[in-house]
């Protein structure tokens, strides 16, 4: 059966935070997903301008009603704006047993308060000792614990002193707090810190943070997964979910949490699009042309793509077989370096472009590059910094942003004259695989009506 969660919070009508964001994760996530409304609040990516609390016996009958009806596997509670809210939720809850994950939201991005003040002690006293986890920032974690957080040092105090609540685990989610590269949560279980870390990702969508990432380790936990996973896969989610939020309104724009649910719907359509790509450039004869020595791969990104595993691509590569190309094997996700860095680098700039296939250099080739009025740009290798060459796979990243910088956009052709053992190459950009398929027949038909 599917695990089903329970989501008891306030409700956002621009639908990027509250049980409207909760619902999008559970989905999401394969999970399913209800809601107990207790605050209805008038805001939008700039500001919150009202809050309009339900009644208490309105809050306590939807939670009889669903606990009567359905078994509940996991239950996340956001914002509870006032002591007599948190007291009816906790009372209900108590009577279970289910895992509850504790999002103690206090106030917006743009730091209106969510909870009276009164309110604050009892959601530390009375509710804490029901929880499973309680996933507070570094504010609300300073709030809580009455001190202050400036190092993972003094994050790692707070979690103990929160953890005094009664509570199993703590969650501080640093966010911006502890480090200007890296996004840092620190989790406190049994005695024991685990630190998650990630590349900070510089970005206004961030709208609803905090309600995504515990409503997805409260899906986690309701499919039978520990703590230490649940945090982990709930991490990984909600990075995806800021990295492609949704730059919508003139404040905040809201993540987006249905990225990760996208990308499973699209894999078919891409693997499909790669094939029929393929089977255009095997039927074309004049394409054996333009293979470099190395080979040649065509590649299709995913729609939130954030690694080279969401990019289709030939293991083994696209051949040259005499006067014939012949595709190694069936597409595949992570199949490719080279070609998926150079795509995944690009759609940061430019989301509509999902696709590339390298073929070989040539003067004669950009030329004709040139008169399909096709945009072009360029890198030199031989200008690429050591510490770019040290690591693995960064340096087609590096000479796909300079050559996106060197003219402000992203071009339809990106080449380089190579380096010291490394062949000079061409690689064709566009939003699918057929696309770029179709410019490189279009390209070997142009240099073949070329004497």
């Amino acid at each position: 059966m599917i695990p089903r969660v329970l989501s008891i919070a306030g409700s956002d009508p621009d639908g990027g935070a509250g049980i409207q964001a909760d619902l999008k994760t559970f989905s999401a996530l394969g999970v399913y997903g209800m809601t107990v409304i207790t605050s209805v609040t008038v805001q939008n990516t700039v500001e919150l301008k009202r809050i309009h609390d339900l009644p208490t016996d309105m809050i306590r009958a939807q939670i009889e009603a669903l606990i009567d009806d359905i078994t509940i596997n996991a239950v996340k509670t956001g914002m509870l704006h006032t002591r007599e809210i948190i007291e009816v939720v906790a009372e209900e809850i108590g009577r279970q047993k289910f895992p509850l994950v504790i999002d103690p939201v206090m106030a917006t991005k743009s730091g209106t308060s969510l909870i009276e003040e009164d309110a604050k002690s009892a959601l530390t006293k009375i509710l804490f000792p029901l929880a499973k986890l309680v996933t507070p920032n570094s504010f609300e974690a300073e709030t809580i614990s009455g001190m202050k957080i400036k190092t993972l040092d003094n994050a790692k105090d707070a979690a103990k002193k929160i953890a005094e609540y009664g509570t199993e685990a703590v969650l501080i989610k640093g966010g911006h707090a502890f480090s200007e590269k890296e996004a840092i949560d620190l989790l406190y279980f049994r005695g024991n810190f685990k630190v998650f870390k990630t590349e900070k990702i510089k970005t206004k969508t961030t709208h609803g943070t905090g309600c995504s990432f515990a409503s997805a380790i409260a899906a986690e936990l309701a499919k039978g997964r520990n703590i230490l996973d649940a945090v982990s896969n709930a991490k990984n989610f909600i990075t995806k979910a800021i990295r492609f939020g949704f730059d919508i309104g003139h404040g905040f724009g809201p993540v987006n949490p249905m990225a990760h649910l996208y990308n499973e719907a699209e894999k078919y359509q891409v693997i499909e699009n790669v094939k029929e790509a393929v089977t255009m450039l095997e039927a074309h004869k004049k394409f054996s042309q333009l293979i470099p020595e190395s080979q040649s791969n065509i590649v299709m990104a995913l729609p939130f793509a954030d690694s080279i595993k969401d990019i289709a691509a030939i293991p083994g590569r696209i051949v040259k077989i005499g006067k014939s190309v012949k595709a190694s094997s069936c597409p595949e996700f992570g199949a490719s370096s080279h070609v998926a860095r150079t795509v995944l680098t690009a759609s940061k700039h430019e989301r509509s472009i999902r696709a590339g296939l390298n073929i070989k250099y040539s003067e004669r080739i950009i030329e004709a590059c040139k008169k399909l009025k096709w945009i072009i740009s360029s890198y030199d290798r031989r200008k690429e910094p050591l510490e770019v060459k040290r690591k693995e796979g960064m340096s087609i990243s590096w000479g796909t942003e300079q050559a996106i910088k060197k003219i402000g956009k992203v071009p339809h052709v990106i080449y380089h004259k190579g380096d010291w053992g490394k062949e000079p190459m061409i690689t064709l950009l566009g939003k699918n695989a057929v696309e770029v398929s179709r410019m490189a027949i279009e390209l070997s038909n142009r240099i073949n009506s070329v004497p």
